[in-house]
């Protein structure tokens, strides 16, 4: 695959392709979608994928049409929408740490949102739409707290990952105590919300995602350029024009509103936000953020773990999130042991 190309206009403007990762992006979109379409067909009632297809399109049968339209295709939207959030949520925040490891499972994002929901679980015994309110609002307050901790003139990246596995511990003492004081029944919801899972969604997670997606992908997609520049530090990108800190901030708090809304959603889906950036950046072979791949990667690594969790223990057994965090934490070891084998660790 040939490096970038400079693309130059008829009226001057000049637009450098990486074909390589355009070619990336394009594949993991044909992935996400055709997974996206057998999942759909997945289940105690199988469908084909031709018949899927004709259904969306608006020719199926009335039980067709109902299986699809209004029990499965809202959980492959909320599975996509949530991947894709987690994907490129990780990506701002290992790129603004300058981390690999600086993802929101690190930094203590999904357990801050967990903290939110166990409050209403526990203490309110509350609603589905109060449990989602309620870890919007825990995500959001533990991302300020560890930006507000780590600020010193300025965020360091190292001390954003610090700050935040130091905050991460703290709040699982909290959801630890939390679970203690709660009864059997909603100690069950809870541990079930707490593995992340997609059962049961429907139009009324999508819409809220899919707003908030429509709103801040393109932001940062915008300022992806300005993210990379940031990563060659902070005096090369003030001397190249960038304002560092009001583009940082904006980025976290972008990604503080993705992640916590993905995880209201579908609880905290563990190691995609990690992951997904890393395998981006190993498929494009291209530096910077890979923001755009790295959504395309989450997306695609969601809707395939949910077919697999239902394709191998039947629909509902497995929640996604258990699915995640076994390849997650399968892909963590190997590439600790590459790094050590490559003598950088």
């Amino acid at each position: 695959m040939k490096s970038p190309r400079a693309v130059r206009s008829p009226g001057g403007l000049s637009v450098r392709l990486d074909v390589r990762s355009l070619v990336v992006v394009a594949g993991l979109l044909l992935a996400a979608l055709a997974a996206s379409v057998v999942l759909i067909g997945t289940g105690d009632f199988a469908i084909p994928a031709g018949d899927v297809l004709k259904t969306l399109a608006g020719g199926g049968s009335a039980s067709q049409e109902f299986i699809i339209n209004e029990l499965r295709l809202p959980r492959v939207l909320v599975a996509l929408l949530v991947g894709a959030s987690l994907g490129v949520g990780g990506a701002l925040f290992q790129a603004i740490s300058r981390n690999p490891l600086g993802s929101p499972d690190v930094l203590g994002l999904g357990q801050g949102a967990t903290t939110g929901a166990l409050v209403m679980i526990v203490l309110f015994s509350g609603s589905a739409a109060q449990v989602t309110a309620g870890a919007l609002v825990g995500g959001l307050v533990t991302g300020l707290g560890i930006y507000a901790l780590a600020w010193k003139r300025g965020v360091h990246g190292y001390r954003l990952v610090l700050v935040g596995i130091g905050v991460s511990a703290i709040v699982t003492g909290v959801n630890g105590y939390l679970m203690t004081r709660a009864d059997i029944v909603d100690a069950a919801r809870a541990l079930v919300w707490m593995t992340g899972s997609l059962e049961g969604r429907d139009w009324s997670q999508v819409w809220p995602l899919l707003v908030l997606c429509a709103v801040l992908v393109p932001l940062v997609l915008g300022n992806g350029r300005a993210l990379k520049m940031m990563e060659m530090g902070d005096d090369v990108s003030y001397a190249l024009g960038v304002r560092v800190e009001r583009v940082r901030m904006a980025l976290l708090v972008a990604a503080v509103l993705l992640t916590s809304a993905a995880t209201a959603a579908a609880g905290p889906v563990g190691f995609v936000a990690l992951t997904a950036p890393q395998l981006a950046r190993r498929l494009t072979r291209s530096p910077g953020p890979n923001l755009l791949p790295s959504l395309c990667m989450g997306a695609a690594l969601l809707v395939v773990s949910d077919w697999a969790s239902q394709r191998l223990f039947g629909a509902d057994q497995l929640p996604v999130g258990v699915v995640t965090n076994v390849v997650g934490g399968v892909y963590l070891l190997w590439l600790l042991v590459s790094e050590r084998r490559a003598g950088r660790i």
